[in-house]
């Protein structure tokens, strides 16, 4: 999904080079020339006693006779062998890819590969450990991205620093979408501080929130702890409650204009940092006013039926408090239970076609589904009824029921993300519901469609990834498959995806054609130069790089997206390669990457991005 039809704000150090033409971000993959063969690693590290794949790219006939040695920490021999079959080419210098076989490899430790018999790369290290070590350090990179994505008054000063910002939210007007004009406004004031920035970009968004809060709440419920979680789940449920309004029956969808136009200034137009917003003298009419005193956007008029892929995906969040808190503080609990039974109730269940509510505009984030969400929403609070002894929890068993079954007749789930929480609805459905024999087989049966698409995608990549790499949100959609994978065989016991699930999380930590890990601090190489405001801005104060470890970036995309950079007055230059050239002689099969301010396309992180990222991972680490 492209996030931003007008390009937001991301960045993260401040690793500066000329690789980058200013007329073009990326050049034609490959020039027909030899190249040193590449050594492809999941740089993150292997879990032990899983398959574990490092591939080779180079030239076809240099690869030929070549094999490989892996050396312990000793310097010991732990495995050599031949390289395995060529997978494919990649582009016109590296005509073949070929599979390292390390799965023999049991022992925690660190090891170095090299190859025998072929010019490249003189050696590569890689660990391997239980997941749950492995893991750990990602999993609490992960909160601590939050952290900096924080708005309002309680920012953590200590990662960025970062100041209180947009304090005028807590007074904020509502305001009606006016076609190409300016919006207008029709109520308020309404406090809807808080939160968290979506991206690299300053905006708010319901849509996103929620499911983010969800899979966090999720994560706190089925997996190990991770440090912060629990309070950073809070810090973005206590903004979702805000924009609920329970007395007037009103939710709100956002907080902010993206793209002004010529009488206003927009979020997307300005590249600042977030406080600099609350420090703006403006009065009604001027350009900047919506920037200071940002507008909030209504998903349903006071009182009316709400968008039931909001409602649903709203009231699986509260629900989910609820269930996490029902111990702890039972009255609290019930509260949580009560607001997400309200927008629950309200739910428009026979939507307009193409009607959904997401964002305004739509172009942000699209969503075809809300069947799915219903059934989140109905399995989730007959689990915070089962927690409190409330007897709402048969009711509602069986509304998830009826969702599950309404959602596989009416929709084709996809990969897991914020246009489709199949995924999470039918594992939890599975497990809490007490589905008939006919439809655990079918909601088993869709969870494995969803891993099985990717399987097959995979099986025709060189690198073995399960997303096509062309596409927006190629990471993340990574990321969702993993998840899939590790709830299908949680709910079924059917391991047969352990395999696929490995070479995934491989390919996003650094066993791509690249050779870089998407993930800010995970492995050897990572995003240095993220199109994200704050981390653009912030390091030129703290003097620090690599401030936004945890944030998951889109990924390779389009190559023919990246010819023409996204500049924005005010932004820090920033674009990173690795040694011995730009990242364009990696580029393949249509895709590219680059690692560049001006590249929202590859390098914006989002807060969707990064929990999926962190559920699949906890997921993963649960099994050790």
């Amino acid at each position: 999904m492209n996030h931003f039809l007008s390009p937001s704000a991301r960045s993260v150090a401040a690793v500066t080079s000329s690789v980058l033409a200013a007329c073009c971000l990326t050049a034609c993959s490959g020039d027909g020339g030899e190249a040193p063969a590449a050594i492809r690693v999941n740089q993150v590290g292997y879990v032990a006693g899983e398959k574990k794949f490092a591939y080779v790219m180079g030239d076809r006939d240099t690869l030929a006779d070549a094999g490989f040695e892996v050396l312990d920490e000793r310097g010991d021999t732990a495995g050599q062998g031949t390289l395995g079959p060529s997978l494919g080419g990649w582009n016109d210098t590296y005509t073949a890819v070929r599979t390292i076989d390390l799965s023999s490899l049991r022992r925690t430790g660190t090891y170095r590969l090299r190859l025998v018999g072929a010019g490249g790369d003189p050696e590569v290290r890689f660990r391997v450990a239980p997941a749950g070590r492995l893991l750990a350090p990602l999993r609490a990179d992960g909160v601590r991205f939050f952290g900096t994505q924080r708005d309002g008054e309680d920012v953590l000063a200590d990662a960025t620093g970062r100041e209180p910002s947009h304090l005028t939210d807590e007074r904020a007007r509502v305001y009606e979408p006016a076609g190409t004009g300016p919006p207008a406004e029709v109520g308020g004031p309404v406090d809807v501080s808080g939160g968290w920035f979506d991206a690299g970009d300053f905006l708010k968004f319901t849509h996103t929130t929620s499911y983010v809060v969800a899979q966090m709440l999720s994560t706190v419920r089925d997996t190990p702890p991770v440090p912060g979680l629990r309070e950073e789940a809070r810090h973005g449920l206590a903004w979702l409650d805000r924009m609920w309004d329970g007395k007037t029956g009103t939710l709100y969808a956002q907080v902010g204009l993206g793209s002004g136009g010529q009488e206003v200034r927009g979020d997307h137009d300005v590249w600042r940092l977030p406080e600099q917003d609350d420090r703006l003298t403006a009065r009604p009419g001027d350009p900047d006013y919506l920037l200071k005193y940002r507008p909030v956007f209504r998903a349903n008029e006071p009182g009316e039926p709400l968008s039931p892929n909001l409602a649903g995906r709203v009231a699986a969040a509260f629900a989910l408090a609820a269930q996490t808190g029902a111990e702890d503080d039972p009255d609290q609990a019930r509260e949580w239970l009560d607001k997400a039974a309200a927008v629950y109730a309200q739910a428009d269940t026979r939507p307009d076609a193409g009607k959904l509510v997401t964002t305004v505009p739509a172009d942000y984030y699209q969503e075809h589904s809300w069947r799915d969400d219903m059934e989140w929403a109905a399995v989730e609070l007959s689990r915070g009824a089962d927690a409190l002894g409330d007897a709402r929890a048969p009711r509602w068993r069986g509304e998830a029921v009826g969702w599950a079954r309404a959602a596989l007749r009416e929709e084709r789930g996809g990969t897991l993300g914020p246009g489709d929480v199949s995924a999470l609805a039918h594992a939890d459905v599975l497990t809490s519901a007490d589905p008939d024999a006919d439809l655990a087989s079918a909601l088993e049966a869709d969870l494995r469609r969803q891993v099985e698409t990717g399987r097959k995608r995979a099986a025709e990549d060189p690198f073995r990834s399960g997303v096509i790499p062309t596409d927006f949100d190629a990471v993340p959609n990574t990321f969702g498959l993993l998840a899939t994978a590790e709830l299908y065989a949680r709910v079924t016991g059917d391991h047969r995806y352990d395999d696929f699930a490995a070479r995934q999380r491989a390919w996003v930590f650094g066993a791509n054609a690249w050779g870089t890990s998407f993930v800010v601090g995970a492995g050897d190489l990572y995003p240095h130069c993220l199109q994200h405001q704050v981390a653009n801005l912030a390091m030129s104060r703290t003097g620090r790089g690599d401030i936004l470890r945890g944030a998951v970036v889109n990924g390779p995309n389009d190559a023919d997206l990246l010819k023409e950079p996204d500049a924005f007055d005010g932004s820090r230059p920033c674009s990173f390669a690795p040694e011995g050239g730009p990242w364009s002689r990696y580029d393949g099969h249509g895709a590219g990457y680059v690692d560049d301010v001006r590249a929202w396309q590859t390098v914006e992180p989002a807060d969707d991005f990064t929990s999926t990222a962190l559920y699949a991972l906890s997921l993963t680490a649960a099994r050790s």
